[in-house]
């Protein structure tokens, strides 16, 4: 079977579980096509994303007017596909929060996808994000090409609009990455097409997590992993650590990742002199992080709006406890003084606690927390299952759509 995967930006240091899944599909006999409309110039630090890098063909690369010529194509030689799928991309405008010349791009975008996409003699599309990836899929769909599918992953497709409804109902199906995803998808579409949204989670492979660390740690360590950005809580996390060195708490952070919001946190860390204390690594690679999370005693992620964080899933399978949030789908796998802790979104007081309480757990604890875990994280999310699941949707008779 031959599928395309559509991406707005691949690869990308966030994107590992997209990564993933495309080679866990692969793996499973099915060739994929990598399609994205960026990336080409993204700075890498892992070497896997590099090789991905060299598979991908990015629509943008060669600029807007690259979109004229395969445009043009479109309208000679399907005017009328086109026009309906300009006709709809109106429709959209009203919807959404973009500009009709938003949408038109996207048509054009599909142009230059279909071609590629009917070179490699693909059945069918598959899009990540519910977002512009989504809807460029739809106009493949609607130029002539295969069917589509996407997967939603939040939280932005549930908080913005982006005429989910329009893209289920032109779609073969949806994926979402937990239960509490597909709630959100039903509550912005129809009940009639509620049958074709599935659940497939995210997965953590087994190279990952084969060589089990020791789950006795007695660091005081905590590792933060996640793009630096409002949403994430990096700012209260640091709220956090300076009330616990001010009561005498002997606590450590390092937040890997990089983003927006790293100038504002270097303020703050430089303001409390805590340079000691707190350091900030930059995006790194996916060996990097498993080593800052077997060196830690639990992951932290304070996070105010998320799907359900890979990350999470990876600090899991090497046996370490997590602290984070009661949001959308995370307490579908992380349970409160089972293998982790949760408290609420938005506060540095409930972070600290939570932090203290991890510190005073005995290492016997923590080992048993972290057993749990890595139980729960293999049991639901394992990449094989994953894409063994997804690959039975893309198999599925599409005769009916």
């Amino acid at each position: 079977m031959k599928i395309t995967y559509f991406i707005n930006q691949y690869p990308k240091v966030s994107h590992t579980f997209i990564r993933r899944e495309i080679l866990a599909l692969e793996g499973l006999g099915i060739e994929v096509q990598r399609i994205a409309l960026r990336g080409w110039d993204e700075n890498l630090p892992d070497p896997v994303d590099q090789g991905e890098q060299k598979k991908t063909r990015f629509i943008l690369r060669r600029g807007a007017l690259s979109l004229l010529l395969p445009s043009a194509y479109c309208f000679v030689t399907a005017p009328i596909l086109l026009l309906r799928a300009l006709r709809l991309a109106a429709r959209l405008s009203a919807q959404t929060d973009h500009r009709l010349l938003h949408h038109f791009v996207c048509v054009m975008e599909a142009c230059v996808a279909l071609r590629w996409v009917r070179e490699h003699a693909s059945t069918h599309v598959h899009a990540h994000f519910g977002t512009n990836s989504a809807e460029v899929a739809m106009f493949i769909r609607l130029l002539g090409g295969p069917s589509f599918s996407f997967t939603a992953h939040g939280p932005r497709e549930f908080v913005a609009p982006l005429a989910l409804d329009e893209k289920l109902r032109h779609a073969r199906f949806a994926v979402a990455i937990s239960s509490f995803g597909r709630s959100q998808i039903y509550m912005r579409t129809s009940y009639s097409d509620w049958p074709k949204v599935h659940v497939v989670r995210c997965g953590i492979d087994r190279e990952f997590y084969k060589e089990s660390p020791s789950p006795r740690n007695s660091s005081r360590m905590f590792v933060c992993v996640g793009r630096l950005s409002e949403a994430k809580g990096q700012m209260l996390l640091l709220d956090a650590v300076v009330r616990l060195i001010a009561r005498g708490v002997d606590v450590f952070l390092t937040i890997a990742g990089d983003g927006p919001m790293r100038p504002a946190l270097e303020k703050l860390i430089n303001a409390h002199r805590i340079n000691d204390r707190v350091r900030i690594t930059g995006w790194i690679s996916s060996e990097q992080v498993r080593a800052e999370l077997i060196a830690a005693r639990a992951l932290i992620l304070p996070s105010f709006a998320e799907g359900l964080p890979v990350v999470l899933m990876e600090a899991m399978s090497l046996r370490k406890p997590v602290l984070t949030t009661y949001v959308a789908g995370i307490p579908e796998l992380v349970q409160h003084n089972v293998n982790g802790w949760l408290f609420p979104a938005g506060s540095s007081t409930d972070i600290a606690n939570a932090i203290e309480d991890c510190l005073s757990r005995s290492e016997e604890d923590l080992e048993r927390m972290g057993l749990e875990g890595f139980t729960r994280v293999v049991k639901q999310h394992s990449i094989e299952t994953e894409a063994a699941r997804l690959a039975g949707l893309f198999q599925a008779d599409p005769s009916f759509h």
